[in-house]
């Protein structure tokens, strides 16, 4: 018998850069709100998961309507996000017991596949801290800003041979992550593999996936439309 599993669904943005009256993780792709097209991923990789949603707290009776309304019955413990990610993050731990394996996602991934889901948590059984990276493909470039101008960096390479995006979810033995959190708040913290490694354990890794994105912007948007669609017909 396995670790009892947890995943913390990071949505407590409070932003509408997406130019609409809501953050966008409560925009609806195909009739759902992407932050429920993402909970329900983990739902269904992983039936009997217990389910941490964090949201800014003016949402949160806003995010308990929506549910009500679409009939979505997933029990989920819900958190008040704090100052910063880590801040929220750190809320949510509050939550998870010692001894099992906790994921944290970002709530405005919904394309994460449950296959990709189901597998870390397999490999994360006998590791402390599994993160899911894609290698760059694009030609890299190290420049500087002079005001509005960009400049090479002279005698600066990046090698994209050795360079890798971090995505989520990123998983963790609760132990691990909640160890880690008790360290003061750090500008450096990117994300939560960022803070395991500060505390001074080794981070795992594992191929993710390309179409994995993080929806920030209207093109995103639209490619998570079309993904949706094609998985469905597919």
């Amino acid at each position: 018998m396995g670790k009892r599993r947890y995943v913390i669904i990071m949505a407590a943005g409070s932003g509408t850069r997406m130019g609409g009256p809501l953050p966008k993780q409560f925009i609806e792709i195909r009739g759902k709100a992407i932050l429920q097209h993402t909970i329900e991923t983990f739902l269904q990789a992983c039936p009997g998961i217990s389910v941490v949603t964090v949201l800014n707290s003016d949402y949160i009776e806003y995010w308990r309507s929506y549910c009500l309304r679409r009939n979505f019955t997933c029990p989920q413990m819900i958190v008040s996000g704090g100052f910063t990610r880590f801040h929220s993050v750190r809320n949510a731990l509050d939550k998870i017991p010692e001894g099992a394996v906790v994921a944290v996602h970002d709530g405005v991934r919904p394309l994460v596949s449950s296959g990709l889901v189901r597998e870390m948590f397999e490999k994360a059984e006998t590791v402390p801290a599994l993160i899911p990276v894609v290698p760059c493909v694009d030609t890299l470039k190290v420049l500087q800003k002079d005001g509005e101008k960009l400049e090479t960096v002279e005698g600066a390479v990046a090698d994209r041979s050795m360079l890798y995006a971090a995505q989520t979810p990123q998983i963790f033995h609760s132990d691990t992550i909640k160890a880690a959190y008790s360290l003061a708040y750090d500008t450096m913290f990117t994300d939560d593999a960022s803070v395991v490694q500060k505390y001074g354990k080794s981070l795992s890794y594992t191929i993710g996936e390309r179409l994995n994105i993080k929806i920030t912007t209207q093109e995103d948007l639209l490619l998570a439309e079309a993904v949706m669609s094609l998985r469905i017909k597919g």
